[in-house]
């Protein structure tokens, strides 16, 4: 296996799928990103757009460096146009059924198959995605934390099936080619990072929806007593409250705690499309164009 990894495509460009585009991009990589439509892909090029201007707005990267990124990066709506990649990043939707489409897909495209395929899914087995291809020894959990481009870590998750070549390989690619820090998880439900947030978030759900205190009150309380950068509210809505429901249920599926089922405030939220921040409004209130 070819572990020097420069030619990679991010299949999916929402919020997380274009902020893995742009730090591979900022790296100096070859770099496609594939969407459903012409629309979306669009959208994912404006999303790359606005979030390099914003580094460039303070002082993170310099103006050239910015548009050169943004220059490197190929955006397509053809699985087709991955088929000579050495890595692809699977950043869709959280859904189990359509991530092994994709990865199936993905499995029949992707010409080399010391290639590896990896999904940046926040709670889904990896086994379940490795299973639907061929090459499940080089099918392997890389999972970013949003905003990509600011949050420095990267959790790399092996399923039964994954080689040691294929984590040794991510795990090269995130730390020295990305310059991100790596944590190891096995492969289970939430892996390191939201196995142990996502229950605090759903408890913050639980006492705002009981009226034990406003959202406003329980973030106060965690920001200002607890000295947390963000209250779990506020951060739920930046995760997406979508997201989180996902997550959780994944969760609950997997060990059947009580403390992971979603409450169901969350779900009805959900089902009203308010999703936090993405949308304009969760357990907040945001202007879109911020």
């Amino acid at each position: 296996m070819n572990t020097l990894l420069h030619r990679i495509a991010v299949v999916g460009g929402g919020q997380m799928g274009a902020g893995i585009a742009e730090v591979c991009a900022r790296a100096g990589l070859d770099t496609i990103v594939c969407e459903a439509d012409a629309t979306a892909a669009r959208a994912a090029r404006e999303r790359v757009a606005v979030s390099l201007e914003r580094a460039v707005q303070r002082g993170k990267l310099d103006r050239i460096s910015a548009e050169d990124a943004l220059t490197r990066l190929v955006f397509t709506t053809s699985l087709d146009d991955l088929a000579d990649r050495q890595l692809v990043i699977e950043a869709v939707t959280e859904d189990a059924d359509v991530k092994t489409e994709t990865f199936a897909a993905l499995d029949k495209i992707v010409e080399d198959h010391g290639a590896i395929l990896a999904t940046n899914t926040s709670s889904l087995p990896v086994m379940r995605l490795g299973m639907a291809t061929g090459r499940a020894d080089r099918v392997v959990g890389l999972h970013f934390f949003n905003p990509v481009p600011v949050l420095p870590l990267v959790e790399v998750v092996s399923s039964l099936h994954t080689s040691r070549d294929t984590r040794e390989a991510v795990t090269a690619f995130a730390r020295d080619t990305l310059g991100k820090t790596v944590i190891r998880s096995q492969d289970r439900s939430g892996f390191v990072v939201n196995a142990l947030l996502v229950p605090y978030l759903l408890s913050a759900i639980r006492m705002t929806e009981s009226g034990f205190a406003t959202a406003a009150d329980v973030d106060a309380g965690m920001e200002l007593g607890c000295a947390h950068p963000m209250g779990p509210l506020r951060l739920a809505d930046l995760i997406g409250l979508d997201t989180v429901a996902a997550i959780a249920e994944s969760l609950y599926e997997e060990f059947k705690e009580p403390l992971y089922a979603p409450p169901p405030l969350l779900m009805r939220m959900v089902q009203a499309g308010l999703l936090g921040r993405k949308t304009g409004r969760g357990f907040h209130i945001y202007d879109r164009d911020r």
